[in-house]
């Protein structure tokens, strides 16, 4: 049986969910109580998202608990995992593999009240990330190295799709993108050796920003209040810098969010804090990751097109391109 995959059957698993909870409520030894599922807007693909009440041996009262199926093999391997240390990540009270005879991956796990942590105080927000980021990577070495990336990015062949889209369609500043993206092209031999070169010591969240983090409350029966990192989908071997030009880079074109945040420093301090090292000229290394994403940015119109996110990405690019190939 193949760790967290799933049949083509289940490739609606909102549907079958119902059909699989007398399953699920013997798979957890009928710990599981007032089962209801539900589907949100944001939810994509098959998987389906229950709350439920669950009881632990010794425990009284029934902890508020989420089940999630079918998941991913990654998202499970990492979620189950850490989930055994005292990793900013959801506990698990109870998962598996198979359920109801189909090979599907299953969790049962803290559920947290409210909403993903709030951006009204954004140097506060964005602290609490670095933290739990330093500490997720910090406890990710539990599992051991990350070993090499499975993916790579073509950066020659995402910068000449980049010159098309440019030449094919009506950007603002047109002439300002087409000299920016020849200029990386030319610099790109330089930004490919540096990057590829860089240390790959992390298992980065993959995906890491506001959304994707909640606030366990005061008094929770999980553990100490914290900043917990959730959907580890995305999770992959590189290097922590990835995460942190992550993060600005999904506030281009939003500069008030980040005004006077700079999350390259923050999660480079946070670990520093935690006895980890930042690997190589990191403040180098991401101005590299910074020029390779924002040349690349007329290659997502459909999703990134909007004048403010280009016009931020296209000044980020001009800007940083000498300090990337000094």
């Amino acid at each position: 049986m193949t760790e967290g995959s799933t049949s083509d059957s289940l490739s609606h698993g909102h549907e079958l969910a119902p059909q699989l909870a007398p399953a699920l409520q013997e798979a957890c030894a009928g710990k599981l109580e007032d089962l209801r599922w539900f589907r949100s807007d944001w939810q994509v693909g098959g998987a389906a998202t229950g709350y439920a009440n669950y009881r632990l041996d010794g425990e009284d009262e029934p902890r508020q608990v989420v089940i999630k199926l079918p998941v991913g093999p990654v998202e499970y391997r990492f979620t189950t995992k850490l989930s055994q240390t005292d990793a900013p990540t959801p506990r698990v009270v109870a998962h598996g593999v198979e359920l109801g005879g189909y090979d599907l991956a299953w969790m049962v796990m803290e559920r947290i009240p409210g909403d993903p942590i709030s951006l009204d105080n954004p140097k506060k927000t964005f602290m609490a990330l670095a933290d739990a980021a330093a500490a997720f990577y910090l406890h990710c070495e539990t599992l051991g190295p990350p070993g090499a990336p499975k993916l790579q990015i073509d950066w020659g062949e995402m910068l000449e799709k980049a010159r098309a889209s440019v030449r094919d369609n009506e950007l603002p500043e047109k002439q300002r993108w087409n000299e920016a993206v020849k200029k990386t092209q030319k610099a790109l031999p330089t930004l490919v050796n540096r990057w590829d070169s860089r240390s790959i010591a992390t298992w980065c969240h993959g995906d890491l920003h506001p959304g994707n983090a909640m606030m366990r409350p005061e008094g929770s029966p999980w553990g100490a209040a914290a900043c917990v990192l959730i959907d580890l989908a995305e999770t992959h071997p590189g290097h922590w810098v990835e995460d942190a030009v992550h993060i600005e880079r999904l506030y281009w074109g939003a500069d008030d969010v980040l005004k006077d945040v700079k999350p390259v420093k923050l999660i480079a301090k946070a670990r520093k804090n935690l006895g980890l090292c930042n690997e190589d000229d990191y403040a180098t290394l991401a101005n590299v990751r910074r020029v390779l994403s924002a040349s690349c940015m007329p290659v997502f119109l459909h999703r990134e097109g909007h004048p403010r996110r280009l016009a931020s990405a296209l000044d980020v690019l001009e800007r940083v391109l000498p300090l990337a190939t000094p």
